[in-house]
């Protein structure tokens, strides 16, 4: 195996000008995988932040935990341009033509020690005509970062916000 097929495997294929197509069905858990019948219709990088606080648990009296609160991220091409944001709740995706779609999370598989999982996410209608008009699939793999903080959760400091930076390769899918 060559070096760029190596690393484009480990999740560099937007700064290498891999496949995306290949990596994203291939190289990442069947659970993830997006169905037969669609192809990648605009690839992007996520860079950006998660936001957790620090909450008690509904179901578990006296304990405590960093709930996910939401992310805000920039969508960049392969040359580093921003063509995009995510953001949510609920999770969206607008392009700058202004066209944005939300969805519902399908499925995720882990993406190792320390980032958030790779996730599927099947896309609502998209809102306003541009790039998201007819995305049907959402892919998040290559995540780097983004789990809860490591920081104690605890009464003492019930309601606090931490950020964390996160980064993630988001493949927008459209029906063939």
């Amino acid at each position: 195996m060559d070096a760029k097929k190596i690393l484009c495997l480990t999740g560099l294929t937007l700064a290498l000008g891999c496949s995306a197509s290949a990596f994203a069905q291939m190289d990442v858990p069947e659970a993830v995988r997006v169905p037969d019948g669609h192809k990648v219709a605009m690839e992007t990088v996520g860079v950006g932040q998660i936001t957790y606080e620090c909450q008690a648990k509904t179901d578990m009296p006296g304990q405590m935990s960093w709930v996910f609160m939401g992310p805000k991220a920039a969508l960049n091409d392969r040359s580093g341009k921003q063509v995009g944001t995510y953001y949510g709740p609920p999770a969206t995706w607008e392009s700058m033509d202004g066209s944005k779609v939300t969805g519902t999370q399908v499925a995720i598989a882990p993406a190792g020690e320390g980032n958030i999982p790779h996730q599927l996410v099947k896309a609502n209608p998209a809102e306003g005509k541009g790039a998201m008009t007819g995305v049907t699939y959402i892919q998040r793999i290559a995540t780097k970062g983004g789990v809860a903080p490591a920081k104690a959760c605890a009464a003492a400091n019930e309601g606090e916000r931490q950020i964390v930076d996160y980064q993630a390769d988001y493949l927008f899918w459209a029906s063939k």
